[in-house]
């Protein structure tokens, strides 16, 4: 079992201009790459990151789902737990990563900045063990253009990340199957299906075994949108190629198919993946519910469907209405001292309003407590 190390990195934000599709764009980068650099630790490691801001714009880097226990002044929301990095200034992001193992991810949390300013963050058990069979290969992939070669009869871990701004996203490889086996760094019960769906700011763990014969293959995404009726269209917004090794095309077979993906709207596709996925009881660091708590909080948020009544036009999914209820069926019990910050990752969202933030108060003890602000933290 390796010892915890120091995990030391340099973030350069900058503009680059980049080619796509014949045009030219500037967009924000860190270190020139997009998407950003990916990152690679083992659980209980401490990391340490270098922030330089040599963009024209406001910039900060939210740790997407890493715990922060003690450390929320490195989380990151702009004007939440810290100022904007701006312009020509720096910042040192420290933090510890315990009681965790997956996918997970960064990116900027100012503006819309987070659009190209995002990566990979990998957490690697720290026993170099996995509750399932050791893959052949890791695959980080954020949702994006993308060229994949496999080895036939080769099972690859995919590390799947939806940096999207606005949307779930539908997720299919053309007649071959996956095994998901973690959500946003939490192990989960083996789940086999031909299609996952990955919610906006949302990273999945899955198995994929190369078992099809030789061939090229499309690997392509689509947005799940409900609510106000929309026309149909085509919504396929992402495509990359999955090709075998010893793959040789010719002209008679060439022609790769697109992998038949839902309608835009088809909640019961998503609510079958949703509610077929079970947590991994026994997992490294799942959390045992306590028995005693101090206060009394218990507060379930829940959102559905009902049928439409009688004469009445509704404009949910299926032609239904949505209904939401607050019941008493779990609780969370705090423990990363600070505030944090509760939103929605569909970005518009938020502009309406769909934001809160918690603050959790210092305990009696120092080791109940969250420690004073780095000197370096910027300033408003």
């Amino acid at each position: 079992m390796a010892s915890a190390a120091i995990v030391e990195h340099t973030f350069l934000v900058q503009n680059k201009t980049v080619t796509r599709l014949c045009h030219e764009q500037v967009i924000v980068t860190v270190n020139g790459l997009y998407p950003g650099p990916k990152l690679e630790v083992t659980e209980g490691d401490s990391v340490i990151v270098h922030v330089i801001n040599n963009s024209p714009y406001n910039v900060t880097i939210h740790w997407h789902g890493v715990f922060q226990l003690f450390s929320a002044w490195a989380d990151g929301p702009e004007y939440i737990t810290q100022c904007s990095i701006r312009p020509a200034h720096n910042f040192t992001y420290k933090f510890n990563v315990t009681q965790q193992e997956g996918t997970v991810w960064w990116h900027a949390h100012a503006s819309v900045v987070r659009a190209t300013v995002h990566g990979a963050l990998i957490i690697r058990p720290r026993s170099g063990r996995f509750p399932f069979p050791k893959p052949y290969k890791e695959v980080p992939i954020i949702l994006d253009i993308y060229k994949l070669r496999v080895r036939h009869g080769k099972t690859y871990l995919f590390r799947m990340v939806n940096a999207a701004l606005a949307n779930n996203l539908f997720f299919k490889i053309t007649n071959h199957k996956f095994t998901v086996v973690a959500l946003d760094a939490a192990y989960t019960e083996p789940y086999v299906t031909d299609i996952l769906v990955i919610a906006a700011g949302q990273s999945a763990d899955v198995l994929f075994t190369a078992d099809q014969p030789k061939s090229s293959y499309y690997m392509a995404a689509s947005p799940y949108v409900v609510g106000e009726p929309v026309p149909l269209f085509d919504n396929t917004t992402t495509r990359g190629i999955l090709y075998y090794e010893g793959y040789k095309k010719s002209k008679t077979n060439h022609t790769l198919v697109m992998p038949a993906l839902p309608l835009h709207n088809n909640t019961p596709i998503a609510h079958k993946f949703f509610s077929s996925i079970n947590g991994l009881v026994g997992a490294p660091h799942w959390v045992p519910v306590p028995l005693e708590v101090d206060e009394h909080m218990f507060i379930t948020i829940n959102m559905g469907l009902q049928h439409c009544p009688l004469n009445a036009t509704c404009t949910g999914p299926l032609r239904q209405k949505f209904s939401a209820s607050m019941n008493n069926e779990s609780f969370a019990l705090p423990v990363g001292k600070g505030v944090w910050f509760l939103h929605c990752h569909v970005d518009d969202h938020n502009l309406w309003g769909l934001v809160t933030a918690f603050i959790v108060e210092n305990g009696p003890t120092p080791s109940t407590s969250l420690g004073p602000p780095p000197a370096d933290l910027p300033k408003c």
